[in-house]
């Protein structure tokens, strides 16, 4: 197997492909591009803007679906969309996934095919994405077969979820140099602390998530000891798909909608918005969170004379 696409992984995670994995390209283009502006004083200078380009997926040379996306790893990204819309229920399904940025497309050769993919696939439901905002539209009618970790075995401390808004805080990213993309991160839950597994960003939070189920299927990562991380909104399709990575943990740097609200409480997951430095709100999954309130400072004495 060629060496798998490369992702921003810290230097501690060495990240092995489960038995039967896909055979993966590892095309590589521009993430971003450099023009000129005219800023608000009349000064001409250049910036950079990210490179978002379209990605038209084929499956046993069926065409399925355009992405668009800035094409950090497409690779995964395709592996990740086909597990969250049920097309596959393993990656060891796909033989190879072969991308041309010459071409904008990506091949994808299944084992034995995708059943009734044309039934499958035939009834779609626009949602709230950026870049790529469908889903099949009989993907949460499987959300019964959901299984989550209780609230006992995964939960997250105040001081751990604080670890994460300053890892990510200061985490090196497109959107620092560019702005215009959405940033995703996967977090190991330990006792006192939190490991960033995997960092992705894309022009759509949809797409970084899927990349994300991509990297989680091809190295056989389970989701029940990690919690999710998005600069996005906290939509239902965010929920469902972290619903269906088994992470039942959720934070957003951005806010959340009523039905993913709705969507979580019935998961019994754990959904924290507008999570920045030090401030979030717990909207669902209370029973999964241990607060640590800041011990009251001591009254300070003014004397006079």
């Amino acid at each position: 197997m060629p060496p798998l696409p490369e992702l921003r992984l810290p230097p501690a995670v060495a990240p092995v492909p489960v038995a039967g994995a896909p055979r993966l390209t590892q095309a590589r283009c521009e993430l971003l591009r450099e023009i000129r502006i005219v800023d608000e004083y009349g000064e001409h200078r250049s910036i950079h803007i990210p490179a978002e380009r379209p990605l038209t997926v084929f499956v046993d040379k069926r065409e399925l679906v355009t992405l668009m996306t800035l094409g950090q790893c497409p690779e995964l990204l395709v592996l990740g969309y086909l597990l969250n819309q049920r097309l596959i229920a393993s990656v060891q399904e796909v033989e190879s996934v072969t991308v041309d940025w010459d071409v904008g497309a990506a091949a994808v050769r299944t084992r034995h095919g995708v059943a009734d993919i044309e039934a499958r696939t035939a009834h779609r439901v626009v949602t709230t994405g950026c870049g790529q905002g469908t889903v099949f539209g009989d993907v949460m009618s499987q959300l019964h077969s959901v299984q989550l970790p209780d609230a006992q075995s995964a939960r997250i401390r105040q001081g751990t979820l604080n670890r994460m808004l300053e890892t990510m805080r200061q985490q090196d990213s497109i959107h620092r140099k560019a702005g215009s993309v959405h940033g995703c991160a996967l977090f190991r839950l330990q006792p006192q602390t939190s490991e960033m597994l995997v960092f992705v960003e894309d022009v759509g939070r949809h797409n970084a998530i899927d990349t994300i189920a991509g990297w989680m299927g091809l190295h056989g990562v389970g989701g029940a000891d990690k919690a999710f991380y998005t600069t996005g909104r906290l939509t239902s399709e965010m929920v469902m798909k972290s619903a269906q990575l088994g992470v039942p943990i959720i934070v957003s740097r951005n806010g959340v909608t009523a039905m993913g609200h709705e969507l979580a409480s019935r998961l019994g997951m754990a959904l924290f918005g507008r999570a920045a430095n030090r401030h979030f709100l717990c909207y669902a999954g209370a029973e999964r969170f241990d607060s640590e309130p800041e011990p009251e400072r001591a009254a300070v004495r003014v004397v006079s004379g």
